[in-house]
């Protein structure tokens, strides 16, 4: 089968052909992998950016985390799912008998691992899981949308973080995946919304036709002047979904006294920040990262509701086999989410 492989702990990685894995194990699926979405964290482990070190215990592998598909087959003690079910991959595999596990919080497993990034994921035709990281998907929702449950997923565990509450003014900083994800799960719960991004045209007019109430390029103004012109006064709420360090100092700063500063993007290098702004402001800083069960179930319920909305968030679509042109073409922010599709479908 053809698989997206990173082989080295350096830099790129392979598309290569490989044998189907090893037999089953007990609780372990076969799926078919139908779609798959490059993430930010794909391009991160791409590049082999320093904070992505800790893969270098588990290469080989194959890359991907976003991914739907068909049950090919399932191993014998497997109830949750049958053959022929189309199913979703929650990505994060848990111990199950630490202190995080035993206590209801599966996102603090101390032995936590990532389909994708761990172990092999779904930049392949096949990819062997296990099955309670599958979740079944309602009748009728396409699988180039559902591949989306997982990046939605993060965005709405975001949106619960920050505390984004009906009629909380919120500015989203990102207008990638994440940040769209945010920004549209926000406005659909009652907040008043205002996306920025820089040079990123493209992509901030699509949001602003997906319904997001206010967009602004930081390229053509400051983020202050946008939100004095849009809210006429301070954010209780800003999201940052950018990866860029300097953003945080720049939300922090029109963050109103008491908001809340909720950090999602991933970061190469480390941040300068002012705590005076933080301690005199009362602001609260939290940091969002992966999802819940909670949250991949709001993701489902989402996309089932309105795929029309949620597909117009895959601006290209290719083959597995040109994986590195869709790499390429999200990198330089010219899409906002590439599905790849093993098989050429």
């Amino acid at each position: 089968m053809l698989a997206l492989r990173k082989n080295i702990p350096g830099p790129g990685a392979e598309l290569v052909r490989v044998d189907l894995q090893e037999p089953l194990a007990l609780g372990e699926i076969r799926v078919d992998v139908r779609a798959v979405g490059i993430c930010g964290s794909d391009l991160h482990a791409h590049a082999w950016d320093p904070s992505y070190g800790f893969m270098a215990p588990f290469l080989p592998l194959t890359l991907g985390h976003e991914f739907s598909g068909i049950v090919a087959a399932v191993a014998p003690d497997v109830t949750e799912v049958s053959v022929g079910d189309s199913i979703v991959c929650w990505p994060t595999v848990t111990c199950g008998t630490c202190a995080a596990c035993s206590a209801g919080r599966p996102g603090g497993c101390e032995g936590r691992r990532i389909i994708g990034l761990h172990r092999d994921g779904g930049f392949a035709d096949s990819v062997r899981m296990p099955a309670a990281n599958a979740l079944p998907l309602p009748a009728g929702l396409p699988l180039d949308v559902a591949a989306l449950t997982e990046p939605l997923a993060v965005s709405i565990n975001a949106v619960n973080v920050a505390g984004v509450a009906a009629g909380d003014r919120v500015v989203v900083l990102g207008p990638g995946p994440i940040g769209m994800g945010i920004a549209l799960v926000a406005h659909a719960r009652g907040a008043d919304v205002l996306l920025a991004g820089f040079r990123d045209d493209a992509r901030l007019a699509l949001a602003h036709d997906m319904g997001i109430p206010a967009v602004a390029d930081l390229a053509q103004v400051t983020l202050a002047e946008a939100v004095q012109d849009y809210f006429n006064v301070a954010p209780d709420v800003v999201i940052e979904a950018t990866g860029r360090p300097p953003s945080v100092a720049e939300g922090l700063a029109v963050l109103r006294p008491g908001g809340v500063l909720a950090v999602v993007g991933i970061h190469a290098e480390p941040l300068s920040l002012d705590l005076n702004q933080l301690v005199r402001g009362k602001k609260q800083l939290r940091g969002a990262h992966d999802s819940t069960s909670q949250g991949f179930a709001e993701a489902i319920e989402r996309l089932a509701a309105d795929p029309g909305l949620y597909a117009r968030m895959i601006t290209h679509r290719l083959p597995l086999a040109q994986a590195e042109d869709g790499f390429a073409l999200a990198r330089k922010g010219a899409a906002l989410k590439v599905m790849l599709f093993p098989g050429g479908g």
